[in-house]
C-alpha cells in the first residue's frame, strides 16, 4: 500500500516517497491534467499530491469548493467539513473513507491504490484518503488468554 505524508503548512507540492511517484501521471491523461489543473485554477484550489483517478479528483474539489460556498457566518467548522466529504465518498465510492480538514496538520498516511488526494482551498487543507475494509461474515469470539 502506498504511504504519504503530509503537513498543512507546506507550501511547496508533497511528493509521494514511494515506487509510485509517477502515480498521477501514468493513471490519467495529459489532456485530464490539463482539465484537473484548469479546474483547480477555476476553483481557487492548490492541489498538493494525489494518487487518485481524474474523475474522483474533479468530484472532490468540486465538492468540497460546494461545502465552502456558504457565508464564513454559517461555514461548517473543520471537522464537519471533513464529515460531509468523507460520507459524500463512502456514498460515491464505498467504504472506508478517511478525511482531515484543518488549517494545520501532519499526517503520514497509508492508502489503498488510487485513494489519495490532499489540497488546499481557501485557508483550509484536506486529506481525503481510502483504506482497505475486510468484512467479517462470522461473529468472532475472542478466546480467554492462557494464564
Amino acid at each position: 500500500m502506498p504511504m504519504h505524508s503530509s503537513s498543512s503548512s507546506l507550501s511547496r507540492r508533497q511528493k509521494p516517497n514511494n515506487n509510485n511517484e509517477n502515480a498521477i501521471s501514468k493513471s490519467m491523461s495529459a489532456e485530464e491534467e490539463v482539465k484537473l489543473a484548469a479546474l483547480a485554477i477555476t476553483l481557487n484550489i492548490r492541489l498538493r499530491s494525489a494518487d487518485m483517478p481524474f474523475a474522483m479528483q474533479a468530484y472532490a474539489l468540486r465538492y468540497a469548493r460546494t461545502l465552502l460556498l456558504q457565508p464564513a457566518n454559517h461555514r461548517p467548522n473543520p471537522s464537519l467539513l471533513a464529515r460531509y466529504l468523507k460520507k459524500e465518498f463512502d456514498s460515491m465510492y464505498g467504504p472506508a473513507w478517511h478525511c482531515v480538514v484543518g488549517k494545520s496538520f501532519g499526517s503520514f498516511v497509508t492508502h489503498s491504490p488510487g485513494g489519495f488526494v490532499y489540497f488546499s482551498l481557501e485557508s483550509f487543507s484536506f486529506l481525503l484518503f481510502k483504506t482497505e475494509v475486510q468484512l467479517i461474515t462470522e461473529a468472532v469470539v475472542p478466546t480467554p488468554a492462557a494464564r
